[in-house]
């Protein structure tokens, strides 16, 4: 069998618009993708759809799997004939063990390349405002691991505490304090300005700064990952737009939309607790609906998530979509309706106001007795849809097609300026996961269910849109803030 080929390819650090398009192509056109836990997992949907995905870990203080058995993972699907992207945070070369894995490669015989990444001793700080060399105040900079207790030895320190350029110390977190005392212990002035940037280059980035004798205190709430900037230009500033911050909690089709909308006035968009779709792929109610497809009216979808399921079902069971026939398409809002759009296909129901209630209501005024509705939704769909249907006495079928459920979180505090609900899963999920908010920060839901699970369990009052909708949530903030 033909030897594969493995692109070692650095992901840069934070969000996945910072990887070269080099890299990005490498991952469109690969058969599998090794990936570290640091790398922006958006990045893994730029490889095709049946490309295999392997999370390999590598981040502080969590599970990862051995340098070793990396190295033997690359060698295996190599050998097996495979394009391999190994997708790692930042830059391979920079305390990024790809030699390591580059040395084990060549014993085999598998070709491979490097395709360079933003490292994130530059980038973060720079976008932080802060520069790692600046004319008559730093003339050089230096890279250091803060990971292993070798490199915050005395001696080592001594070393560091000489130099005049900034010293930028990566996974260093854990070790904060011993690298202040160290630095202060070997000469360097307790009021040299330091830094701590934690989730550098994304969208929930937090910067803190103060002197080299407080830093460890001010910094001891910090999250990994983080890295450590000490040096006089971490006193610069370089970040003029007004800082306004909007947290979205939803799917990420939602959260996406919303942060196109809000980015451009810059708003800056964390996702503290992003939804990940759980698509039953046992679901023989759908597959029996969707085979006799005929027998229904009219299809209900209250989300795009639930149309892409939906079509996706019928695709793999190579049902004609011209079955369909006189089918009509009732959708809950505007953003259902562009994903119905993408296949070709017109709403013909949708409702002047974007709720369950209303769609429940427009339905109970549009069908009769004589129809028979089809409703592929989420697990936890709102019952408002349905009562008026109840009452009217018109048959549908509901059936449950996937559910919501959050992704891997780290509980903390909301204190950005803005908090965003995209739905009522949202709302359980959220606070579920042990996520608090502070007084400060105004809470925005999308509908008024939303809106009632949250004040439900918070006891706090939050404001809905006019239009229930992205657009209706984007006119909330920016006419605030920037209009």
């Amino acid at each position: 069998m033909k030897k594969g080929y493995v692109y070692l390819c650095g992901g840069g650090c934070g969000e996945a618009d910072l990887i070269t398009l080099r890299g990005m192509n490498a991952l469109k056109n690969c058969d599998t993708v090794i990936y570290d836990s640091l790398i922006d997992e958006k990045l893994t949907d730029f490889a095709p759809e049946n490309a295999e995905k392997i999370c390999v870990g590598k981040r502080a203080g969590r599970h990862s799997e051995k340098q070793e058995n990396i190295n033997a993972l690359l060698v295996e699907k190599a050998l097996e004939g495979k394009c391999v992207v190994r997708l790692k945070g930042g830059d391979p070369l920079v305390f990024g063990r790809g030699g390591e894995e580059a040395d084990a490669l060549e014993k085999y015989g598998i070709a491979y390349e490097f395709i360079p990444g933003i490292t994130s001793a530059v980038a973060v700080p720079e976008l932080a405002g802060i520069p790692v060399t600046h004319r008559n105040v730093s003339r050089s900079f230096h890279v250091i691991t803060g990971h292993t207790a070798d490199d915050t030895l005395p001696d080592n320190m001594a070393e560091y505490a000489k130099l005049k350029g900034t010293l930028v110390f990566l996974m260093g977190l854990k070790n904060l304090p011993r690298i202040a005392d160290g630095l202060m212990e070997k000469g360097r002035s307790p009021n040299t300005p330091a830094a701590v940037i934690s989730n550098g280059g994304r969208k929930n980035q937090s910067v803190i700064k103060s002197v080299l004798s407080d830093i460890s205190e001010k910094a001891k709430n910090a999250q990994a990952p983080a890295i450590i900037v000490v040096g006089e230009t971490v006193s610069y500033d370089f970040i003029t737009e007004k800082n306004i911050t909007a947290s979205l909690v939803g799917t990420r089709c939602f959260t996406e939309k919303l942060s196109k909308k809000l980015s451009p006035f810059g708003v800056k968009t964390e996702f503290p607790c992003e939804l990940k779709i759980k698509e039953y792929s046992d679901a023989p109610a759908l597959d029996n609906a969707l085979k006799n497809i005929s027998d229904h009216t009219v299809t209900v979808f209250t989300s795009a998530n639930a149309v892409k399921i939906f079509f996706g079902r019928m695709k793999k069971l190579q049902i004609d979509i011209r079955k369909i026939g006189e089918m009509k398409f009732a959708v809950i809002g505007s953003g259902t309706a562009g994903a119905l759009a993408e296949y070709g296909i017109g709403a013909d129901i949708i409702p002047e106001k974007y709720t369950s209630a209303d769609l429940g209501k427009k339905l109970a005024k549009v069908c009769g007795r004589s129809d028979n509705i089809l409703i592929p939704r989420a697990e936890k769909g709102s019952k408002e849809l349905t009562m008026p249907l109840d009452a009217a006495g018109i048959k549908y079928r509901e059936i449950k097609i996937y559910d919501v459920c959050a992704s891997e979180v780290m509980p903390c505090e909301i204190t950005s300026d803005y908090l965003v609900f995209g739905s009522s899963s949202g709302v359980r999920n959220f606070f579920d996961c042990g996520y608090a908010v502070s007084d400060r920060t105004e809470i925005i839901c999308i509908g008024d269910i939303t809106a009632k699970a949250f004040e439900k369990i918070s006891g706090r009052k939050c404001s809905v849109p006019e239009t229930q909708d992205s657009d209706g949530i984007a006119k909330i903030i920016l006419k605030r803030e920037i209009l």
